[in-house]
């Protein structure tokens, strides 16, 4: 499998996120969209105004397509232990990693944020969206999985400062 570095060369922001699959799934896109296309209605409603805003500065938005994405996000690529979605905007670039891995009867998702800030729009952008980002993550995974927690990424910070 690739490093998770070598999937966006030069990120400058990252974070993981990781639990145990309540129900096991059979491949990392059934859990992508599971995951992502099921969000609260609170991380829906964020998601709304998020494109409504980002649309003002004409930077892309996030719209479902049935078949080729997760939650909106495009499906970059998939094998059934790893899933990368994401998109490259004018601000900043960045992919969604999904991982599944087997641990004993247990399923483990890990879900990792990469993202390559290009100028100091996708700077500012990132500070104010970080902190939704933190509690997004997590409470889009509690619903499917238990024991939800920040886990780092090899000597990396779980969360790098925007």
């Amino acid at each position: 499998m690739q490093d998770i570095e070598d999937i966006l060369p030069d990120a400058d922001w990252r974070d993981r996120y990781q639990g145990e699959m309540v129900t096991p799934e059979p491949s990392s896109l059934d859990v992508s969209r599971l995951l992502l296309d099921h969000p609260p209605a609170w991380i829906r409603s964020l998601m709304a105004l998020r494109n409504r805003v980002v649309a003002l500065f004409g930077l892309r938005t996030v719209e479902m397509v049935a078949g080729t994405s997760a939650g909106g996000f495009p499906v970059l690529s998939s094998t059934p232990q790893r899933t990368v979605l994401g998109f490259d905007d004018r601000h900043l670039d960045f992919r969604i990693v999904v991982d599944l891995e087997e641990k004993g009867s247990r399923q483990m998702v890990s879900i990792t944020t990469l993202v390559r800030r290009k100028n100091l729009f996708g700077r500012l952008y990132l500070l104010v969206v970080g902190p939704f980002h933190r509690r997004i993550v997590p409470a889009t995974m509690r619903p499917f999985c238990a024991n939800v927690r920040p886990v780092s990424i090899g000597s990396e910070r779980v969360n790098r400062p925007a």
